[in-house]
This record gives structure tokens, C-alpha cells and sequence, in this order.
């Protein structure tokens, strides 16, 4: 793919997200930014969260990761099924109850003002460390298959990215990214899926199914060492804290 279609498929990807922006944002008011006006369709909101709980970083660690891991990662995934379950029968009829707009508000009500401050502190720090490291992979890469090629600096690469993102959620907030989480999900699997296809017509596989089965680093399950790292059961309970953590308990994932 040349670098002028690269920039067109971005420049139209962008113009789709500025204009779901300004069709949810237009009568938009403090409780629709924050909360959506509790109102976002449940299975709209469940898809998105599938691209809204990953990132480049997962996109393009992962596969690496299968290496030297083997496929021991999807112990973890399914350890998600039981954190999630924790997440929408446990936390998520507790904050609807209590009627929170920042789910650090319970820390408040239960411990204390100081719990309240420390859990919200947390997040911003955890939130604006993790936002800039995910930043710099995406800036990296199209600086790197992109911007190079027509000689633009890396901190303009930045500046125009961060900008992009914000043109698009400044004024609808939440409800807005409801709907640009759902496309960017979309967008993500069918990503996955030409990944998926392009790399079996580089290698020249004839059948998929045959190859992966056959292949040694396909295996999932891992029972034979409790002390080793990939462990089932370790790997199962760490899925589900993370899925508890990283969503259950983070303001961003929880409105």
C-alpha cells in the first residue's frame, strides 16, 4: 500500500468518527458527556468494550508474545469470562444503585475521603501513563510506515493525532464514544481478519485449519508444572483479577 492511500483510508476514517461526534453531540449536555444519559444500547456498548479494553499494543504484542508463549495466552482470556461475570453481577449493580458518576465516589462513601482522593489519584496517573505509551506505539508506526515518507517530524505526527482524537470526543464525550468505540472495533476484527488472510497468502498455506492445528506453538492449555508461569490456573485467576481491575474498577471502562 502506497503512503497517499494510507493517509486517504485515515483521513476518511477520521471524517467518520468527526461525524458520529457531531451527530451524537449536538444536544449534548453534562449528564450525556459523563454518562450518556444512562441510556446506550447494552449490546453496543459490550462490542465496543472489545476495542476499548485493547490497543496497537495488544494488536502488535501479542502475536509476538506467541513465540515464545505459545497460545498459553488464551488461558488468560478465558479467565476474562469469570471477571467480567464479577464485574456485571457484582460492580455494576452497585454503581447503578448508588446512581455514581465517578465510581471512585464509593471509595468515599465507604472509607473515607482519602481512599476517595488515593483510588481517583490512581487513575489519572495509571490513565495518563498508559494513554502516552499506547500514543507513542501508534505515532511510532505511522511515523514509521507513513510521516517518514513525506519527511514530517514525529512530534507533528503527535500533535496531529492527539488532535484528531480530541476533534472527536470534546463534545459528545461518552455517548460519542459508545458508537466510535463500536466502529473501532469493527474496524479492528476486519483488520484482524486481512491480517489473518495476508499472512496465510505470504506463507502459501493451503489450509489454515491444518496448519495452526498442526503447528507446536498452537498449544493453549498448560498443566504440568504448577511452578511455571504459563500454568493454567495461575493464568485463569490472573485473567479474571485483570478483567476486575483494568475494567471493573477503572472510571473510563465502568461509564
Amino acid at each position: 500500500m502506497q503512503p497517499i492511500h494510507i493517509v486517504l483510508l485515515i483521513v476518511s476514517y477520521f471524517s467518520v468518527l468527526i461525524l458520529i461526534a457531531y451527530l451524537t453531540g449536538r444536544s449534548a449536555n453534562n449528564q450525556t458527556f459523563f454518562k450518556a444519559n444512562n441510556s446506550s444500547p447494552w449490546y453496543l456498548v459490550a462490542f465496543g468494550m472489545i476495542g476499548a479494553s485493547l490497543s496497537g499494543v495488544t494488536f502488535i504484542s501479542v502475536p509476538g508474545w506467541v513465540e515464545n508463549q505459545q497460545m498459553g495466552y488464551m488461558q488468560m482470556v478465558l479467565g476474562y469470562i469469570l471477571g467480567y461475570a464479577i464485574i456485571g453481577l457484582i460492580l455494576l449493580p452497585l454503581y447503578y444503585k448508588l446512581n455514581l458518576t465517578s465510581i471512585y465516589t464509593y471509595l468515599e462513601e465507604r472509607f473515607g475521603k482519602m481512599s476517595y482522593k488515593t483510588g481517583a489519584s490512581f487513575f489519572l496517573i495509571s490513565r495518563t501513563i498508559g494513554a502516552a505509551f499506547r500514543l507513542f506505539l501508534v505515532a511510532n508506526v505511522l511515523q514509521l510506515i507513513l510521516f517518514d515518507a513525506y519527511g514530517i517530524p514525529f512530534w507533528v505526527t503527535v500533535t496531529i493525532t492527539i488532535l484528531l482524537i480530541w476533534l472527536y470526543t470534546f463534545k459528545g464525550g461518552i455517548k460519542t464514544i459508545v458508537w466510535t468505540d463500536t466502529l473501532q472495533t469493527l474496524f479492528m476484527l476486519i483488520a484482524v481478519g486481512v491480517c489473518i488472510i495476508a499472512i496465510k497468502d505470504a506463507l502459501q498455506i493451503e489450509s489454515l485449519l491444518s496448519y495452526v492445528n498442526e503447528n507446536k506453538l498452537s498449544k493453549i492449555f498448560f498443566f504440568d508444572d504448577v511452578k511455571a508461569g504459563n500454568y493454567f490456573w495461575k493464568q485463569f485467576f490472573s485473567g479474571a483479577f485483570i478483567a476486575v481491575v483494568m475494567t471493573g474498577l477503572d472510571l473510563d471502562m465502568m461509564l
